[in-house]
């Protein structure tokens, strides 16, 4: 087998699901170590094949092990996977925080990449962000990558302490998008719209935006200056925004994502 995922959560279950889509692999090159019971049941009646409960000697004949776990559940999944992994093979972790050097510390080999995807990779509009040990090949890198725009794209970076902007920037990104549309579908449903039509105006205004703005060479102060005109509704709104320190607000906001991400990380001491 080519692949285990350790953990068919959400996210691991999405790789399993993105890589057979795109015929990167087949079910028979596929191995899912989870443990619960239940969770495994419903995987094998799903038709895949290879589903273990706990780590054996089918570990060590994968090229690429994929950790998909909750950082808080690693330390009895390390001491199960240890044994069994080999100097040659390939790990993908994407638990948030979980630093390089503390995952080559826990299965005792180096070649560890680490990536942060984000929640719309489920539907294959993911953007991951990811970097790897130096023992990592070329080679290696472009299989992985490629594995990973299997989900949408993905982005590369040498320095390791980036990924903790990239999670505060596009992994917790969904989150401000959801806060911002809640708080327009909330103003619209005050001005008299029912729920179904509060919604409808707001995300077709969200997908209009972005799809619009994909399309062109035109930068986002560019496209809200089409939209406002001189002493119209955009401006008055905008100015609303300005007087509140909005723009600044959504900065500080996410510099304290960042930070929490390091904390997570032990990089920077809790406080």
């Amino acid at each position: 087998m080519e692949i285990l995922i350790a953990g068919v959560g959400s996210m691991g279950k999405t790789y399993a699901d993105s890589f057979l889509q795109s015929q990167a692999i087949t079910k028979d090159d596929l191995l899912l170590l989870e443990h619960s019971d239940e969770k495994a049941d419903m995987l094998r009646q799903a038709g895949f094949p290879h589903v273990i409960q706990q780590a054996d000697a089918s570990v060590s004949a994968v090229r690429l092990l994929i950790l998909a776990v909750k950082p808080q559940d690693t330390a009895s999944l390390y001491a199960q996977l240890r044994p069994w992994l080999k100097p040659e093979q390939l790990v993908l972790s994407i638990m948030a925080g979980v630093q390089l050097f503390t995952l080559q510390q826990a299965l005792g080999i180096s070649k560890i990449i680490r990536a942060m995807p984000n929640l719309p990779a489920q539907i294959g509009m993911g953007m991951t962000a990811f970097t790897a040990d130096a023992s990592v090949s070329r080679q290696e890198l472009l299989y992985v990558h490629n594995l990973l725009n299997t989900t949408g794209k993905s982005l590369y970076f040498d320095e390791e302490h980036k990924l903790d902007a990239v999670t505060a920037i596009s992994g917790s990104g969904p989150a401000y998008v959801y806060y911002f549309m809640d708080a327009m579908m909330q103003a619209a449903k005050q001005m008299g719209f029912s729920h179904t039509e509060a919604e409808l105006l707001v995300t077709q205004t969200f997908m209009g935006a972005v799809h619009l703005e994909n399309r062109s060479s035109l930068s986002c102060q560019e496209w809200i200056g089409r939209v406002a005109s001189k002493g119209g509704t955009t401006e008055a709104a905008l100015k609303s925004f300005e007087a509140d320190a909005l723009r600044q607000s959504i900065i500080e906001g996410l510099e304290e994502a960042r930070k929490r991400a390091q904390v997570l990380g032990g990089i920077i001491p809790k406080g």
